[in-house]
């Protein structure tokens, strides 16, 4: 049973159309910030909590000059309001 307001972990939706959208967008937006080049590869792990929306926190591997590197993406989801927006993306570890 999920805590009201606290981050669960969602099984099995690493391999969701949606999740791997979120993903990529965490990646995308990231570069433009960044002026970074790097390539979406996988999610691992996926985990959410219900906010005024959906925050999730995606462990995302991305390569980053041939280089395989893990980082964690926070985005944040208002299906209602079409509002979607990359809160935190940070480099965890090289794969």
């Amino acid at each position: 049973m999920a805590t009201l307001g606290g981050i669960s972990q969602v099984e099995g939706s690493q391999n969701s159309l949606e999740i791997e959208d979120l993903a990529r967008f965490a990646v995308d937006e990231h570069n433009k910030k960044q002026n970074a080049m790097l390539q979406f590869k996988k999610v691992t792990n996926v985990k959410q909590q219900v906010v005024a929306g959906t925050m999730y926190y995606l462990t995302v591997e991305a390569a980053d000059g041939g280089q395989k590197k893990v980082y964690e993406a926070k985005v944040w989801v208002k299906p209602w309001m079409n509002f979607k927006e990359l809160q935190e993306f940070k480099h965890l570890a090289d794969a």
